[in-house]
């Protein structure tokens, strides 16, 4: 995290985001009722929310709450970026979506659910991965953005992209039982790259897929978001701008800490290649020597417990996927050891060694560091554990 800097002051309040729209019927009258009768909010609040138009990267943990509350206040035009799927994983928070959406893309079920809670509200979805082809293009449409995303690649994207556009966003974050909620305008105050100028290193941070996180946690973080939303929209209250509100679940407490714009960074001007900033541009594709199927791994383990191969299998999930399933006489050594450095020496190089991790990506990385770190009889595994279930022991869970 960056240190701060005091050379400029953040202002504790701003001028309203957005202007109010025409009149509002007597349907908006009852059903904002509740926000008419706050005098900070008002007629006038609630008109400039329906004339908001707020984009929300992400329909999963952060977004469902997000978008739910956000429709509830009555924003009038919500946009959706996401090209996932609903899991069934991701029903412990992912509160948007039910068991029926299940299969579905999940711009698709938040649209349906959003409709239930609010028709007045316009959505508008996209289906796509955003990057740096389509962010200003995408960006251009809305006033303000709700950065829900959970990997580094696109945080940086979303601050520069929202950087170049002038325009504002809140960022959440989330991992096990941590959240963190901040605002960030950079021709107002700090921005991410203020927060955070590099990246961690590729694989030093497990994503919530890899490491978890607490359901409710989700609640607790997107409705700040959405709080501070509404604050901008609307021009009341003070700002999360120049600071950081941090979480704690476990100790059920909240502190906060101040960041300040760095006077000496270079101003934003274009976009980049955000993964290659970030080092997880994917590895070189492995030739076949260097990828087993789950099928020839079954055969190799076979033939190890007869005595007629020696090899060891390395599991580079992390220790929560290990305990939900595991194959049987592999061992653990999560892959931010191994790209750290720090595990080389619990790796054998006179011998072969199978890395295998959830679905192949980081196993593949692990195996791309091992060459390069003078390994040669190295593998992994194709399709992860994923794979082997399905084609060897479909009797285990996956997640």
């Amino acid at each position: 995290m960056a240190t701060t800097f005091a050379a400029q002051t953040t202002p504790v309040s701003l001028p309203p985001l957005v202007e109010p729209a025409a009149e509002l019927s007597p349907a908006e009258v009852e059903r904002y009722s509740r926000h008419l009768i706050i005098p900070e909010i008002g007629a006038a609040g609630q008109r400039r929310l329906k004339n908001a138009r707020v984009l929300v990267i992400g329909a999963g943990g952060l977004g469902s709450p997000a978008l739910l509350y956000l429709a509830a206040a009555g924003v009038g035009t919500l946009g959706i970026v996401d090209d996932d799927d609903v899991d069934l994983s991701n029903l412990q928070r992912q509160v948007i979506h039910g068991v029926k959406d299940v299969g579905r893309p999940k711009i698709e079920s938040a649209r349906d659910a959003i409709a239930e809670l609010n028709p007045l509200v316009t959505v508008n979805l996209h289906n796509v991965r955003l990057d740096s082809s389509n962010a200003l293009d995408i960006f251009a449409g809305y006033d303000l953005i709700l950065d829900g995303a959970d990997n580094f690649a696109t945080r940086y994207l979303v601050n520069d992209a929202a950087a170049i556009l002038g325009k504002p966003y809140v960022w959440g974050s989330i991992f096990r039982f941590d959240g963190q909620v901040s605002v960030f305008w950079e021709k107002h105050g700090p921005s991410y790259r203020d927060l955070y100028p590099e990246a961690p290193p590729a694989g030093s941070v497990p994503s919530c897929g890899e490491g978890g996180v607490f359901g409710m946690l989700c609640a607790a973080v997107g409705s700040l978001m959405v709080t501070e939303a509404v604050k901008l929209i609307t021009g009341v209250g003070r700002s999360l701008l120049g600071r950081v509100a941090l979480f704690d679940a476990l100790g059920g407490s909240w502190r906060e800490i101040k960041v300040s714009k760095d006077p000496a960074a270079e101003p934003i001007t274009e976009l980049t290649d955000y993964e290659a900033f970030c080092g997880v541009t994917p590895p070189p594709a492995t030739d076949a020597g260097h990828t087993v199927t789950a099928k020839q791994l079954a055969e190799m383990l076979a033939e190890r417990a007869a005595g007629a191969r020696d090899f060891e299998l390395v599991d580079v999930r992390e220790s929560g996927e290990h305990s939900i399933v595991s194959i049987d006489g592999s061992v653990l050594i999560p892959q931010g050891r191994i790209l750290a450095g720090e595990a080389w020496v619990e790796l054998p190089q006179d011998k072969d060694i199978v890395f295998h991790c959830k679905v192949g990506g980081r196993s593949a990385a692990v195996l791309a560091a091992a060459q390069r770190a003078g390994y040669t009889r190295v593998s992994h595994l194709d399709g992860g554990i994923l794979a082997w279930v399905r084609d060897v022991e479909p009797g285990k869970p996956v997640y």
